[in-house]
């Protein structure tokens, strides 16, 4: 068994975009820019949000971060976002999610220039990204896939089952592993809530990417021997820390791992990749 580092590779990648970033500042270019918009204090939200601005120092990518209350009204917002579409010193904007229920996070997205969506949920995007056109992946999705192809895994031929169906995760990367090429040419089975006897399914799959954002679904009874696995899921757990929680993926990591060729931890697998996929397309947007 080995452990998919996700933090590992992520510095890596990272160290190439500063690279990058670099040089476009060397040859006059302007510095890429990332706003993100930031509703209320929900605390998972403002530590993503917060490791996101460490990340665009690192790589030397500009940030602002832009906050409203969570009383802010979906007018504001969307006026809000005109401006940054408007504004050309700005590369890409994200609006971290959840919303507060009396704004439609849709309409919001909606509203977001397509070549400033970093984040790849505009229908635009996700359209290209279905018929393998040149768009924004969304993070996740993408940084699987990095992940995938740092560490040489082959995919042709492959069965993939993905755990989820969400827009974010299990949809896109569905679609990302079928299209020609490497890392792609998989049988896809996509599972989900209504699927009956998952593990029919899981344990007829080469790869599992577990996304349904249930701790632990996963066990060891559902993983064929010498599977790769994929664990998307991030939840907090009450424990006994200083913090009062701990993170545990969608995947039964202990019972699991013993039977996997790959695996990735929780955390400091598919998180980590997200986070520097967002940043590799802020400079692609940049780029553009």
């Amino acid at each position: 068994m080995e452990i998919l580092d996700g933090k590992k590779t992520a510095e890596l990648l990272k160290r190439q975009i500063a690279e990058e970033v670099a040089q476009r500042i060397a040859q006059g270019k302007k510095r890429p820019h990332l706003a993100a918009i930031l509703v209320g204090t929900d605390g998972a939200s403002e530590t993503y949000v917060s490791h996101k601005e460490r990340d665009c120092q690192e790589v030397g990518i500009q940030s602002t971060i832009l906050r409203f209350a969570d009383t802010v009204s979906e007018a504001e917002l969307l006026h809000t976002i005109t401006q940054i579409n408007a504004d050309d010193q700005i590369d890409g904007v994200i609006v971290q999610l959840p919303l507060p229920k009396h704004i439609d996070e849709q309409k919001i997205i909606e509203a977001i220039d397509p070549a400033k969506d970093v984040d790849g949920f505009h229908p635009v995007n996700v359209g290209k990204m279905v018929l393998g056109l040149p768009s924004f992946v969304s993070a996740t999705p993408d940084g699987i896939l990095e992940l995938l192809k740092h560490y040489h895994i082959d995919t042709k031929g492959k069965h993939c089952v993905v755990l989820g169906r969400s827009n974010i995760v299990g949809r896109p990367v569905a679609n990302l592993l079928l299209q020609k090429g490497y890392p792609g040419d998989c049988t896809v089975t996509v599972c989900h809530s209504r699927t009956p006897h998952i593990k029919r399914h899981s344990l007829q799959a080469d790869i599992i990417i577990a996304a349904l954002g249930v701790p632990a679904f996963v066990t060891a009874d559902m993983v064929p021997e010498g599977a790769i696995v994929i664990d998307v899921g991030i939840t907090r757990v009450p424990a006994d820390t200083k913090s009062g929680f701990r993170l545990v993926g969608d995947v039964d990591f202990e019972s699991v791992a013993p039977k996997c060729r790959y695996i990735t931890p929780v955390p400091g697998g598919v998180g980590p990749m997200t986070r520097v996929s967002l940043l590799k397309n802020t400079l692609q947007a940049a780029t553009r």
